[in-house]
């Protein structure tokens, strides 16, 4: 009997091996239906990772973007699962342990059925706490192992974890190769012991394309016994992503595996919806780079994922590198010189760090040591002078504790700042937060929202959350786009050429102008001072509220809004005369979660008005009703009615 071998399309990873942002929720509406159709995959990545953090950078919200997505996998029949940092959760920090016990419960409800959790310096205390809480939100917990390739990383290290993982209650077992420098035989040979032992027990492998092995890896880790493998496709596969399903599927079906048919009409489908949405507005994020494979990784080892970033920084810090040097009177270094230098750096510092896997966030970590290294030494600075708080954190155990062995020279470093090393499970450190976020959006009159997961994307993205309610994420990543779209036009020159209007269009898409309704000059406030204050970007106006006025030869007219919406642009100053029908400003509808709280805060007040009114009513009959007058007390009767008893 064939072995089968399942398909799992990680489609939120393509994206963000690829670039930074993750589609809108109504694209993920559209390519839902055409990947059920497919008819090959019985997983979807549709969350975790970065993905949410990016929602609320643009603007959207991230708990919609979730359940829009999984909904129609979740009625399919396809298994949803999430990327899951362990102790950093779905940040590059550390988290309390009350808001990673929410995520699985929020998670679960929006429709994830897996969370693949993961620690990058594979300690079990960061993932174990993690399998818990997820099998008892009613999750399949997958233990997940960092795949690398150092003097550490054997496969007896990894055949070892496993036992750990899977002692702890893991479910499955995800071999993660974030860089895709796992060596074939090596993953076969973990895949191998594991089933010998757990045969039950079901291994997702997750492979990169970066530095070319991840082909011969999937299919040595099919022959071992492997279940489920990660794929990608078109137009966001090889380079930095992950294998095409139509390759692995054509050499697993040679190697006499049991795969699914592909449809390839909504292959085509699929593909065409995603290259329309790298056309509108996701592509001004990806790097052309990444669509390209290097053999350079195969030593540093870093994963394809951040080589977007990995450029940016680059590019940032060259020109003040080559500044350095100059007046040093040393010879410049081009793009490509520095690139391999710093490449060369981190494989030279990485053990000296404790060789941890280079996985978000500790692939940022030595990427950034070893560039502010090259930094430093421009300057004729000492290695290793400028390193963060982060850094530091990973290196004095409090991430968890390093597979390797720290050179002399950083422990002694950090002796010299005067750190002391943290050896006790790191998630002690991080006390209970959500009684304060609680009361906190309480004070505001946020909504925690459904299954709180409000709550926890607050508690979760805390900056990022409240850039994203009052409105400034949404500007912020409108004008980014808009200066990308205009370098783009002349071929990375800047340039104006966009009319007001179209920059309108473009920074508030689903926005409508407030029309004057009459020939006048534009007041913002009534006054006695002759002030005029123009309303703060993003303020509400509910249907029918006064937004500004128009002085007319007939007297002021007010200008009402047309619906329960925000200001999200303004035309005119105070004192502008303006014409009938002119746009005076733009406002977006407020969207239907805040709909409904406006309708129940509504539903609230007229309410209270009513139990007002009834009150009222009813101490106004009780003050119209006849009184009773008790006859006053005498003080002479009483006192002979006393004299009268005592005689008796």
């Amino acid at each position: 009997m064939k072995k089968e071998i399942q398909f799992s399309l990680v489609y939120r990873d393509m994206w963000q091996s690829s670039g930074k942002y993750v589609p809108r929720r109504d694209q993920l509406a559209k390519i839902a239906p055409v990947i059920i159709d497919m008819g090959c995959f019985d997983r979807v990545e549709t969350n975790g990772g970065a993905s949410e953090q990016v929602n609320l950078l643009y603007g959207e919200n991230p708990n919609l973007a979730v359940r829009t997505f999984c909904k129609p996998f979740n009625e399919a029949g396809i298994k949803t699962h999430m990327l899951d940092r362990g102790l950093n959760a779905l940040r590059m920090n550390p988290v309390p342990a009350d808001v990673r016990q929410l995520m699985y419960k929020v998670k679960h409800a929006q429709g994830t059925n897996i969370t693949r959790i993961f620690c990058g310096l594979n300690d079990p205390r960061n993932i174990i706490p993690s399998i818990k809480w997820a099998k008892e939100a009613g999750m399949t917990a997958q233990a997940t192992m960092c795949i690398t390739y150092s003097k550490v990383h054997t496969a007896e290290y990894y055949i070892n974890l496993a036992e750990q993982l899977i002692a702890g209650g893991a479910e499955e077992i995800c071999l993660k190769d974030m860089a895709g420098i796992g060596r074939p035989v090596m993953l076969g040979t973990i895949v191998a012991a594991i089933k010998e032992k757990h045969p039950d027990i079901i291994i997702q492998y997750h492979g990169h394309t970066g530095p070319g092995f991840s082909v011969a890896s999937m299919l040595e880790v099919a022959k071992a016994g492997g279940d489920v493998l990660d794929v990608a496709m078109e137009p966001l596969s090889w380079g930095m992503v992950h294998p095409d399903v139509i390759t692995i599927q054509a050499m697993l079906r040679d190697a006499g595996f049991l795969v699914k048919d592909i449809n390839m009409k909504a292959y085509m489908e699929a593909r065409s919806l995603t290259q329309s949405f790298i056309d509108d507005f996701l592509g001004y994020w990806i790097d052309p780079r990444n669509s390209k494979m290097t053999s350079l990784l195969v030593g540093c080892g870093l994963p394809g994922g951040m080589m977007g970033s990995l450029m940016a920084d680059l590019k940032g810090m060259h020109a003040a590198i080559n500044s350095n040097l100059k007046k040093r009177g040393e010879a410049e270094l081009s793009e490509d010189e520095l690139l391999v230098e710093l490449f060369q750096e981190v494989q030279r510092i990485w053990p000296m760090l404790g060789t941890p896997c280079l996985v978000t966030p500790f692939s940022q970590y030595v990427k950034n040591a070893a560039l502010m290294n090259l930094y430093s030494r421009s300057m004729g600075e000492k290695d290793f002078s400028r390193m963060d708080p982060a850094m530091w954190g990973m290196i004095l155990g409090k991430s968890g504790k390093l597979p390797g062995t720290l050179a002399p020279e950083i422990i002694e470093l950090a002796k010299e700042k005067g750190y002391e090393f943290y050896t006790d499970d790191p998630q002690k450190l991080y006390p209970d937060v959500l009684p304060q976020y609680i009361k906190e959006m309480e004070e505001l009159g946020w909504d925690r929202g459904q299954d709180d997961e409000e709550l926890f994307e607050f508690a979760m993205h805390d900056k990022q959350y409240r850039e994203f309610k009052s409105g400034i994420a949404k500007e912020q990543f409108n004008k980014d786009l808009l200066e990308r779209m205009e370098k783009a036009a002349r071929g990375g020159q800047q340039v104006s050429f966009i009319s007001a209007a179209d920059k309108r269009a473009i920074l508030h898409p689903n926005a409508e102008p407030l029309e004057a309704t009459n020939d006048g000059k534009l007041l913002w406030e009534l006054n006695f001072d002759e002030s005029s204050t123009l309303p703060t970007h993003g303020k509400l106006f509910l249907t029918g509220e006064v937004v500004c006025y128009l002085q007319t030869p007939h007297g002021i007219v007010p200008q009402t809004a047309f619906c329960n919406s925000r200001i999200v642009s303004i035309d005119h100053e105070a004192g502008d005369s303006l014409a009938k029908g002119d746009p005076i400003c733009w406002m977006e509808k407020v969207d239907m979660m805040e709909e409904a709280k406006i309708a129940a805060t509504e539903a609230a007040k007229t309410a209270k008005k009513t139990v007002e009114k009834v009150v009222k009513a009813a101490k106004d009959a009780l003050s119209e009703a006849p009184q009773v007058v008790e006859p006053k007390a005498s003080k002479w009767k009483d006192s002979m009615n006393v004299i009268k008893k005592e005689k008796k």
